[in-house]
C-alpha cells in the first residue's frame, strides 16, 4: 500500500486539462499566414512544435534569428487571437473534474507545468471546473528553458515539495513527454494531440488515455509503483 500523500500529479495545460491544442494550432496558422508563411497546416504545427515556447515555435517556422522581443510580440498577437476566437469553446477534458476530486480525496498534490504564458494560464485555469484546483502552477515565462527541457516540471515538483521520482506527468505533446523523462518523471499520455500509437511508443509512458474517464488516480499510483517497485 502506497502513501498517496507522498505523490504529485503534474498536468500540462493545453491538450490535457482542456482539449484545445488544435485551436492553438489554427491560431498559429492564421498568424503565420498573415506574415507570408503559406502551406503550414495545424497538423504540422502539432507534430513538430506542440507544447514549445512561442519563441521556439517562431524560430522553427518563421525566422531562426527572431529576437525574443519580436517573438514575444507575435506570441501575444497569436494568444489574443486564440482567446477571442475560442472563448466559448474551452471546457475541461471529459472526466477531469471527477479525476481531480478523487486525487484531492487521496491528498495527492496537484500542479500544472505548461508552455503557456501568464495570460493564457489565467484564462484557462479560471474556467469552471479548474479554478483553485492546483497548489503550484509554472508557465514558460517562469523558467529559463521551456519543454523539451525539464525545467518547468522540476520547478513544479520543487514547489510541491515532492521528489521527481514520485511525480507523474500528464502530457499530450512529444516535447512534454521528453521533458518529463529528462526530469526523471513517468508520464500518462493523452491522445488529444497525437495518435495513441505514437504516444504509446514514447519512453516513460505508463499509459495512454483518450480522456480521464478510463483511469483513476488509484490506478495511476499502482502503475507508477509497478514501474518503480522501490517506491511502493
Amino acid at each position: 500500500m502506497h502513501n498517496s500523500k507522498q505523490f504529485a500529479f503534474i498536468f500540462d495545460m493545453d491538450g490535457v486539462l482542456v482539449d484545445n491544442m488544435r485551436l492553438h494550432a489554427r491560431s498559429w496558422v492564421e498568424l503565420f499566414r498573415d506574415y507570408g508563411l503559406e502551406g503550414l497546416d495545424p497538423e504540422r504545427y502539432l507534430r513538430e512544435t506542440a507544447g514549445m515556447k512561442g519563441l521556439d515555435v517562431l524560430r522553427h517556422f518563421l525566422d531562426p534569428d527572431i529576437t525574443p522581443e519580436d517573438a514575444g510580440h507575435l506570441t501575444e498577437l497569436k494568444d489574443f487571437l486564440y482567446r477571442v476566437m475560442y472563448r466559448k469553446e474551452i471546457c475541461p477534458v471529459e472526466g477531469l473534474e471527477s479525476f481531480l476530486d478523487r486525487a484531492e480525496s487521496l491528498h495527492i498534490k496537484l500542479g500544472v507545468g505548461t508552455g503557456a504564458g501568464a495570460r493564457n494560464i489565467d484564462y484557462t485555469l479560471e474556467i469552471p471546473g479548474l479554478r483553485n484546483r492546483f497548489q503550484a502552477v509554472v508557465g514558460s515565462h517562469q523558467v529559463q528553458h521551456g519543454k523539451p527541457h525539464p525545467d518547468i516540471f522540476l520547478r513544479v515538483a520543487e514547489l510541491l515539495g515532492t521528489d521527481p521520482s514520485r511525480c507523474i506527468v500528464f502530457e499530450d505533446a512529444l516535447p512534454g513527454i521528453e521533458a518529463a523523462n529528462a526530469a526523471g518523471m513517468k508520464s500518462i499520455a493523452l491522445a488529444t494531440t497525437n495518435p495513441a500509437e505514437i504516444m504509446q511508443a514514447c519512453t516513460g509512458v505508463l499509459s495512454v488515455i483518450d480522456d480521464f474517464t478510463t483511469l483513476t488516480p488509484d490506478e495511476v499510483l499502482d502503475k507508477l509503483c509497478i514501474a518503480q517497485p522501490s517506491d511502493s
